[in-house]
């Protein structure tokens, strides 16, 4: 019978400090010499991580009840608009909601400033209920001045994304940084080997439930994300070479750190918030070992044209041909750029670590796994 271990058995090996953890990156150098097998018999968790721009996000808020009562029918905080339709006084504002006054700042920097405990300048108007009778309040607010407040992210972590270059005559700028012409650089996007859900392809132990560290904090998958698609094409080694997989994550922002929550601005497209991601994963069996084995050569990721109408694909590269400096494409050299921080992942993938091996991080089971059999549907646009 095939060796397999159990949660159980894991979180047991941790609470008596026997538990053998590495990086993503160690294992990836493992396997050039174990087989998944060995890897099995030798190590109990891998840490993986990713740190970089992840739009689809944004902070839900409690901002307490006002003397008198208030119904917030239109909010915003620094200048920038977040919903008011969500009850009397709680909120959400999106990262990439931009001030009316400012476009280099929005909802990102909102959340970086409420994370650093810095006061935010809150304007709310109502129509006035008999209930709720007051109609504006202009107040400074802060994380310890208000109720609750954590990140509810739809879509992070993504699985795999695009190769950004740029075929036309002139520079654009897009959500993948700014993009010369005529092919003349290349940018990425994950962390490669060290990516949570490239290294579980198949989401084994990811899924609703699992702990994760987000943002400098512990928080948890709370359903798979926005865009979530297991139907794209796979390389030989298993691992999707498209956008695939995504995951909805929260966490108390209260407890996170700006080291790991930052707020950015992208010239032509707006802002956007960089956030750290770490999730360990168990190894319970050798096909998860197969799994966290996989290595930078191994990961593939397609090539797409933003300058052409449609984004032809112009093929397929390595992450390790991209984190080379250049790949060849057309019959010329071009120059890649990562988007994403290696080194913050390292640094996030080894705070796991410690953190596990300190018994200050169990491992959980996911109550729910995701689906296997999701596509992502285009917007069908219909005469009204």
């Amino acid at each position: 019978m095939a060796r397999t271990k159990s949660y159980e058995e894991i979180n047991a090996k941790i609470k008596k400090g026997k538990a053998v953890i590495l990086t993503a990156e160690e294992v990836a150098t493992m396997s050039r010499e174990l087989s998944p097998k060995q890897i099995l018999k030798k190590v109990d968790i891998v840490t993986t991580a990713t740190f970089g721009a992840m739009c689809s996000s944004g902070a839900f808020l409690n901002l307490g009840h006002t003397n008198p009562p208030m119904r917030m029918e239109r909010i915003t905080l620094n200048g920038v608009s977040a919903y008011g339709g969500i009850a009397a006084v709680d909120t959400y504002i999106g990262a990439t909601q931009e001030s009316s006054e400012n476009a280099r700042y929005g909802g990102a920097h909102v959340i970086q400033e409420l994370i650093e405990g810095k006061d935010v300048l809150l304007e709310a108007w109502g129509k006035g209920t008999d209930c709720y009778p007051r109609k504006y309040i202009k107040s400074l607010i802060n994380k310890d001045s208000i109720n609750e407040a954590y990140l509810f992210n739809p879509r992070n972590a993504y699985q795999n994304y695009n190769v950004a270059v740029n075929s036309s005559a002139q520079e654009i700028n897009t959500y993948m940084g700014k993009l010369s012409p005529n092919l003349g650089n290349a940018t990425y996007s994950t962390s490669g080997e060290m990516s949570p859900l490239l290294n579980d392809p198949t989401m084994r132990t990811i899924g609703i439930g699992t702990r994760v560290f987000i943002g400098g904090t512990q928080g948890f998958v709370a359903w798979h994300g926005t865009q979530f698609d297991t139907s794209k094409p796979k390389n030989e080694f298993g691992v999707p070479v498209n956008a695939a997989a995504t995951l909805a994550l929260i966490g108390d922002l209260k407890n996170m750190s700006s080291e790991f929550i930052k707020a950015a601005y992208f010239t032509g497209y707006g802002v956007t918030l960089f956030i750290g991601i770490g999730i360990p994963i168990p190894i319970l069996d050798e096909d998860i070992a197969k799994g966290v084995s996989i290595r930078d050569e191994q990961i593939e990721a397609c090539i797409y044209d933003y300058g052409k109408s449609g984004r032809p694909p112009l093929g397929r590269v390595s992450y390790s041909q991209l984190r080379s400096g250049s790949i060849e494409l057309n019959g010329g050299s071009v120059k890649t750029t990562a988007l994403s921080s290696l080194t913050k992942a390292r640094q996030i993938a080894s705070i796991l670590r410690l953190a596990i091996k300190e018994g200050r991080f169990d491992l959980v089971k996911p109550v729910q796994a995701f689906p296997t059999n999701a596509t992502v549907k285009k917007l069908i646009e219909r005469e009204p």
